[in-house]
């Protein structure tokens, strides 16, 4: 089993007073979106970590099949947030796909792919990380073994789990994607616009 951790807890400081995951994008918000690409995927268990404006993204949940995780220290960075859902995570997963709530383009096919290849991979390497990777530029999400669990819990790093892919180049399987949807987020005002104007580039 597999445990996608879907990161919604930032605060959204670039985008200005919006709340980037709320931002209307095809008919739903862009966190809908991303969920309903994840669901599609066939994923296992599915965690969403709750922060900043918590009370608003809620309600958009209760549709979905997922678990809710709050993370109290959520304005401490994006790491925290990880370490939140690896947590709450079932004592049995296997691994930890960290998934960012704002990259709508990324489609389920995509996201199955990826596990794929960490299950096909793993039945070599227990200590495999799956990247994805668009004209050998490295994007997310990234698939973790539960083996470093508690190198992600003991983390001091406030930006991800960057120090583990770092420190363990030689178990990292780098997973070539026809689309640049694994590069494309919403973090700023231009890169919303650039979602909403952008087909993803396929090869």
């Amino acid at each position: 089993m597999l445990t996608v951790i879907v990161l919604a807890a930032g605060m959204s400081r670039r985008m200005g007073s919006a709340n980037k995951l709320l931002l209307p994008f095809r008919g739903r918000t862009i966190l809908e979106t991303t969920l309903d690409q994840v669901l599609a995927s066939g994923a296992g268990e599915i965690l969403v970590v709750l922060g900043h404006e918590s009370e608003r993204i809620q309600p958009l949940l209760k549709k979905y099949p997922v678990g809710m995780v709050f993370n109290p220290d959520f304005a401490a960075g994006m790491t925290t947030s990880i370490q939140a859902g690896v947590r709450a995570a079932s004592a049995d997963t296997e691994g930890f796909m960290i998934c960012l709530s704002d990259m709508p383009l990324i489609e389920a096919a995509t996201y199955r792919n990826l596990t794929d290849a960490f299950f096909e991979n793993k039945k070599t390497d227990e200590g495999v990380i799956v990247q994805p990777v668009f004209e050998n530029i490295p994007g997310n999400p990234v698939i973790f073994s539960a083996c470093y669990k508690n190198e992600i819990l003991a983390l001091t790093f406030n930006e991800g789990c960057k120090p583990i892919v770092q420190s363990n180049r030689k178990r990292v399987h780098r997973i070539n994607v026809s689309t640049n949807a694994i590069l494309m987020d919403a973090d700023t005002e231009a890169a919303y616009q650039a979602l909403l104007d952008e087909i993803p580039i396929k090869l």
